[in-house]
């Protein structure tokens, strides 16, 4: 197969469902210093940017009859919104990404495990697990302790004992390690993610679209039930594109001060306890007039609130409703609960972006901000057909699914050898990447920020997010 800038885009909308004929109105720009790794990153992040950049313009012109706009997917852009989280600045202070005991370390038997301690609960849980005190908050003994503890034992026996206690720890495997294990085999068995419309309705009358074209998703209400990157990233850029998006988390689960800043652009949020009657009947309240529902906890933990897929689609007949995971929902760790950087232990990035003596990473949390992207743009072609054809649609992605078509590219596999075939992806150079021509500044409720806009062009714009993001959970739970 002959590669080309587009290769990796055409494999995105194909999965997505698009008419191929719109891939003339793609316009990349290459920058081969962007997103440097072994694996083709840069390919992969600038298909699903240029995936969902499309899908937006698509809806431009169904809710304005006119011609799909071009669309232009800058390399520079791309790599700067997918390391967003790392180009945050709050009035000049660096971010906090990864708390102490987030991190790898070596095990007893000479493996590696990653483990994922950023939230307090997942802390909490980790040091139960290896028989710490909970209760220590110094961070150097903390280290010291963990490393100590988890020298005794064998990579996959803290997997297993961690995740018996609530938290977060994977075991690093090779590419062909992850292929034997029952989920990395029931992972490849799945396509790149899945959109299907499960229900009947009569068409969407969307209004005509009179004002700015480059905002397609004016007029919809959004519930954005997600937390940490990939979810949240699909939801500000739901924002971006014009919809009414409104974060609802639960009062006892706060997000970290920084994760909220940098995926807030756009969006109100607001806190409500489910299990109390009167939060429920206003989140009910809400739904009843959702256009999407963006879910981005594991399969199966909103059930008992009547807010899985099926569920919502008798509820509200005609919605959207768009989940992502980390694992999928199926196999032996469909209930698990995960993040960017475990999954890329688990499938064999990590081990093909290190070296012999330590575990690598991605240059960005590629398969958070990919994902993320790649579920804005499944909404947003759900809602074009829903315009047309009318149904209730379900989308469901996963960040293993994302790894799987970024790692089919050294694999052979079939979807993931069109972002770049063999590793290294497109042909490189030795320039240094320096993203300060695409971050931006702006004053905030949180303080002066600077931070990455998001890389979705099309029609001219959009321009920027309708407001910054403001303080966790202090908007009022309410539909403007």
């Amino acid at each position: 197969m002959t590669h080309t800038p587009m290769t990796g885009t055409r494999a995105a909308w194909a999965a997505l469902g698009g008419d191929p004929a719109l891939l003339s109105r793609v316009e990349p720009v290459v920058r081969a210093e962007a997103l440097p790794a072994r694996l083709p990153v840069r390919e992969l992040a600038r298909a699903c940017v240029g995936a969902c950049a499309l899908a937006a313009a698509e809806l431009t012109a169904a809710r304005t009859r006119r011609a799909v706009p071009r669309v232009r997917v800058d390399d520079g852009a791309v790599a700067a919104a997918f390391t967003s989280e790392r180009r945050l600045l709050v009035d000049g202070r660096e971010p906090v990404t990864f708390a102490p005991l987030s991190g790898f370390w070596r095990t007893g038997d000479g493996g590696w495990v990653r483990t994922h301690a950023n939230y307090p609960h997942h802390r909490a849980a980790l040091l139960t697990a290896l028989g710490l005190s909970v209760g220590s908050e110094d961070a150097v003994d903390s280290v010291d302790a963990v490393a100590a503890r988890l020298a005794e034992r064998t990579a996959v026996d803290v997997e297993d004992a961690v995740y018996a206690a609530g938290g977060l720890a994977v075991a690093l495997r090779t590419p062909e390690e992850w292929a034997k294990h029952p989920q990395g085999a029931s992972v490849a068995q799945r396509p790149l993610l899945s959109r299907a419309r499960i229900g009947e309705g009569p068409p969407r009358p969307l209004p005509a679209l009179t004002g700015d074209p480059s905002l397609p998703a004016s007029g919809l209400r959004v519930l954005d039930l997600t937390r940490v990157i990939a979810g949240p990233v699909a939801t500000r850029t739901l924002a971006l594109l014009g919809a009414d998006v409104l974060r609802i988390d639960s009062p006892r689960l706060p997000e970290l001060p920084d994760q909220h800043a940098d995926t807030g652009f756009g969006k109100r949020s607001a806190a409500l306890d489910l299990a109390a009657r009167a939060d429920r009947r206003t989140f009910d309240e809400l739904l009843a007039e959702a256009d999407v529902v963006v879910t981005g906890y594991r399969p199966g933990a909103l059930d008992r609130f009547g807010l899985g897929p099926r569920a919502l689609a008798e509820r509200r007949p005609g919605i959207v409703v768009a989940g992502l995971s980390a694992w999928g929902d199926y196999g032996p760790w469909a209930g698990r609960r995960g993040f960017d950087s475990l999954v890329q232990v688990a499938s064999g990035i990590a081990s093909l972006e290190g070296s012999p003596e330590r575990p690598g990473a991605l240059p960005a949390q590629a398969l958070d901000h990919g994902t993320g992207h790649l579920l804005a743009a499944a909404v947003l072609r759900s809602l074009t057909e829903a315009m047309a054809g009318g149904g209730t649609w379900s989308v469901r992605l996963a960040l293993a699914q994302t790894a799987g078509w970024l790692m089919g590219a050294s694999l052979g596999g079939a979807l993931g050898g069109a972002l770049g075939g063999a590793l290294g992806g497109e042909d490189g150079n030795s320039a240094t990447y320096d993203p300060t021509p695409w971050l931006a500044e702006t004053d905030s409720p949180l303080g002066r920020l600077r931070y990455a806009p998001s890389p979705v062009s099309f029609a001219g714009g959009p321009d920027n997010w309708s407001r910054p993001p403001g303080r966790w959970g202090a908007d009022t739970p309410e539909w403007r």
